[in-house]
């Protein structure tokens, strides 16, 4: 039984970066019904940029003073945000924009070519090796000290959730309650209609892509702080699943893609243990395929109005 606990915190530390990551997928798809492939390499530049910062900005080690680690933290994150969100803007504006009226098929090859732009970017920076640091995160059981050791709840773990749940609140509050949020949810339901109502499309669906992309930059870092380590071809698998996660919930779905996430970081916590890590993509693939042919608006449902 404890073993099945010990996975159950597993899959929710991953299935939280999975959600950040997903909300990406989902809100660009929400907005001009692009599937951007793009958004896990995104998130892989993401972990590359915060490793670089860790590394040889700051070179922050096990010795670093923890008042100023949390600080240290704190600005990478902002940081590798803005990269990212920068980067994920000029990508919308370079390959995307261009191709909005353009037929479904131009679009979707776009966002798979930018896909291999990024990973051969890392390649070209990084080079084809797994690139790590140490982990200088206590790794301490917090639960020792409530006298629970056969369950073990590590910093790492802790800070996933202390980075992911704010930003999916924050992101939930911008989205429906703010202006911007509201001209965001407009321009899904009809752009056309949304632009006579005086809301500026084109900013709005760069407002969007600037969104998502700070969120993907956000999970690089909690990414590379939780398993310390990244390499050019990480945005496949988490992509991957972060996508099937979008698709499970309900793509569009802002809280369908966070319960997705959290169904998808199970299943690949229970399957790298039970069963072998070699088959958890074929089983991230296999639950995809299952959800298009038997409810292909999954488990919440699509929010938005199919466009004609």
């Amino acid at each position: 039984m404890d073993q099945v606990i010990q996975t159950v915190i597993i899959g929710l530390s991953n299935g939280l970066i999975f959600a950040l990551v997903a909300l990406g997928y989902t809100l660009v798809y929400g907005i001009i019904e692009l599937i951007n492939f793009a958004h896990g390499d995104l998130f892989m530049l993401g972990s590359m940029v915060a490793l670089f910062l860790i590394a040889n900005v700051f070179q922050i080690s096990a010795a670093t003073p923890p008042i100023l680690l949390i600080g240290e933290i704190v600005l990478i994150i902002a940081l590798t945000m803005v990269i990212t969100a920068a980067i994920n803007v000029s990508i919308e504006r370079v390959a995307y924009r261009p191709l909005r009226h353009a037929p479904k098929l131009a679009p979707l090859i776009s966002a798979i070519g930018m896909s291999f732009v990024l990973q051969n970017v890392a390649l070209l920076i990084a080079g084809p090796a797994n690139k790590s640091i140490d982990n200088f995160l206590p790794t301490a059981n917090l639960l020792s000290a409530v006298g629970i050791t056969s369950v073990s709840v590590t910093l790492q773990q802790v800070f996933v959730g202390m980075v992911t749940l704010p930003l999916l609140f924050a992101l939930s509050w911008f989205v429906g309650k703010t202006r911007q949020g509201r001209a965001m949810r407009a321009t899904a339901q009809d752009p056309d209609t949304a632009g006579l109502m005086g809301v500026d499309v084109n900013r709005t669906i760069a407002l969007t892509f600037l969104i998502g992309g700070a969120l993907a930059g956000a999970a690089g870092v909690v990414q590379i702080l939780y398993n310390n380590v990244t390499v050019w071809n990480l945005g496949f698998r988490f992509g991957l699943n972060a996508f099937t996660s979008a698709v499970l919930g309900g793509i569009g779905n802002l809280s369908g893609a966070v319960l997705g996430a959290l169904v998808l970081g199970q299943i690949n916590a229970f399957s790298d243990r039970y069963l072998s890590a070699n088959w958890t993509n074929a089983i991230v693939f296999g639950v995809l395929i299952l959800v298009l042919v038997f409810k292909p608006t999954g488990i919440l449902g699509q929010q938005l109005a199919d466009r004609a």
